[in-house]
């Protein structure tokens, strides 16, 4: 069965294709029974429109795009959740692009977008994107960029974020507050916005609180699981090895239990661990998971909101739409203190929202 065209229409009623198009959308200068008869006869023989001949005659795809550096991460799964809400909403269509981590990969997938593919991009960046210029491209292009989570300083748009230094304060904070005296924080990168406010609410924390910060306990990860088991293995086998430790991001978790549990050390009552992470299964641990959970959902649907904003109203300066959508801190038992009873340890178990 062959598809109606509005052409076959017009072809068929013996009108211009732009009167058949005015008529089917309701045009004020069509007359009423000129468009009653085109409605009538486009019921008849089952025409649908076209959503993307129609995105093209606008210069417009209907279509965003979201730059990840992975979906493995609790976080992006759920960011995506909210993106989606709001592009349902506006009647459009996302292409979830992954860069894997690679500069190399964002780069090409940046490039492909200035052909017009898409009208929009929310991006998060990869650990190794310490140079710009591809986003800076685009940008320039006049495509709207609205960045979450993992942020570019330098590009001037919208950046929605959690409250990444204050949260590296508070769980610092609490696990001195909670006995430890020596706290390892593992970071996968030295040169990305919420890994450096992190870790500067983290040495913040420990100044304020008489500790010393050294460089010999900021421990820098990497991307392959193997090489990070191995580098936490040698730090928490150490004589002098930390008694609290900060994972900060959600990856690192699971490692971090797989090498106390190869090695003997009991979590809490030989070192305590929080992480930064939205896994839901961070309460049915053993022992359960103390966290930082940031806000992924809203995060993603206020970027979301924000994009479409922008690519309604061509005069809106997103450099002024920048939003910090605060984390919270749930309290669990692999950062309680040690050799208390279960009933007390439960009643130490919260949430707290970071401020």
């Amino acid at each position: 069965m062959s598809i109606i065209t509005i052409k076959q229409i017009a072809r068929d009623l013996g009108l211009s294709i732009a009167t058949i198009s005015k008529a089917l959308r309701d045009g004020h200068d069509i007359g009423e029974e000129t468009k009653k008869r085109v409605r009538a006869y486009a019921l008849s023989v089952n025409y649908t429109p076209n959503p993307y001949a129609s995105s093209l005659r606008k210069r417009k795809s209907k279509t965003i795009a979201v730059v990840l550096p992975e979906v493995t991460d609790s976080f992006f799964s759920k960011a995506i959740n909210g993106i989606e809400v709001v592009a349902q909403m506006k009647g459009y269509h996302v292409l979830i692009y992954l860069s894997h981590e690679s500069l190399l990969r964002e780069q090409s997938i940046l490039k492909d977008f200035q052909s017009g593919r898409v009208d929009g991009v929310l991006m998060s960046i990869t650990t190794e994107t310490e140079c710009n210029s591809h986003i800076q491209e685009l940008h320039a292009r006049g495509i709207p960029i609205v960045f979450f989570d993992r942020v570019c300083n330098e590009i001037d748009t919208a950046k929605i974020t959690t409250n990444d230094f204050e949260s590296g304060y508070a769980v610092t904070s609490h696990l001195l507050e909670s006995g430890c005296n020596k706290i390892g924080f593992l970071t996968i990168s030295n040169c990305l916005p919420i890994c450096m406010k992190r870790s500067a609410g983290y040495k913040k924390a420990l100044i304020d609180h008489h500790m010393e910060s050294k460089e010999s306990d900021m421990i820098l990860c990497s991307n392959n699981e193997e090489e990070n088991y191995t580098l936490i293995k040698k730090i928490l086998s150490q004589k002098k090895r930390p008694n609290g430790i900060i994972a900060s991001v959600e990856k690192l978790s699971t490692t971090i239990y797989q090498v106390c549990k190869d090695i003997g050390l009991q979590i809490p009552n030989d070192i305590k661990v929080v992480c930064f992470s939205n896994q839901s299964t961070a309460a049915i641990l053993n022992p359960s998971l103390t966290t930082v959970t940031q806000p992924a959902f809203e995060m993603g649907k206020t970027a979301a909101a924000l994009l479409f904003k922008a690519l309604e109203k061509t005069n809106l300066d997103l450099t002024k739409e920048s939003v910090i959508i605060p984390s919270t801190l749930h309290i669990r038992e692999s950062s309680v203190l040690a050799g208390i009873s279960k009933t007390k340890n439960k009643l130490l178990q919260k949430e707290i929202l970071i401020s």
